[in-house]
């Protein structure tokens, strides 16, 4: 794994580089998969330099999600052990959240064997019942029918805003609220994206390459 470490208003010592390495270490235990920690001090001064502190941020990356932590302390040290606690907890917190979903998958699961279903508060219908009902000898009544364009089809709209960002803060966002996609405009191509989840660590991007519209390319 590789390690960067930069400071911000204030030198690097040998000493913080090598107590930072070490450190380092107990991250790529955890994180065996990560490719890259980056690690930035910045001191901050604050009423003419009547009160100083130091912030550590720490920032993994590698085959999945961009993991980050910061903490603050009068000692560059103190800070730097303090986000490296807080960085090891949050991956050990999303190792132990994966194996759950393994261990306990969300949703409806069918038991093949005995055809049973489970993980939801629903009784499947039997083959006759759907055999009826995808003949017509059942007929499906809705109330909606004798409606002008009425239609089965049940279609949910939900609109919002754009917001222009890398695909590693979509990765960050689809994180946070807890989705298996996230629609955004990346930054870089100014394109309409989806990043979403595949297994493990791994995320795949969509992305529609935009021309001008039909009724656009008509009129010229």
């Amino acid at each position: 794994m590789e390690i960067s470490i930069v400071g911000v208003g204030v030198s690097v010592s040998d000493r913080f580089r090598s107590v930072a390495e070490e450190k380092s270490a107990r991250i790529e235990h955890l994180a065996p998969r990560a490719q890259r920690l980056d690690i930035k001090v910045t001191h901050r001064a604050y009423h003419n330099g009547s009160r100083e502190d130091e912030t550590v941020e720490v920032t993994l990356t590698g085959k999945g999600p961009l993991v980050r932590a910061e903490a603050v302390d009068g000692d560059k040290f103190a800070a730097l052990d303090l986000a490296v606690t807080k960085l090891a907890e949050q991956i050990r917190r999303a190792k132990e959240k994966r194996v759950d979903a393994r261990n306990h998958p969300r949703g409806a699961k069918l038991e093949k064997g005995s055809g049973t279903l489970t993980g939801i508060d629903v009784q499947p219908a039997s083959v006759d019942v759907i055999r009826a009902v995808a003949t017509g000898e059942v007929p499906i009544i809705t109330g909606n029918e004798d409606e002008e364009d009425y239609t089965p089809v049940v279609i949910r709209t939900k609109r919002f805003d754009a917001e222009w960002m890398t695909v590693e803060d979509a990765v960050d966002r689809m994180e946070l609220v807890g989705h298996d996609f996230f629609l955004f405009i990346d930054a870089r191509s100014d394109q309409p994206s989806v990043v979403y989840r595949r297994k493990g660590w791994d995320y795949g991007v969509i992305s529609l390459a935009t021309t001008a519209a039909p009724e656009a390319e008509l009129a010229s």
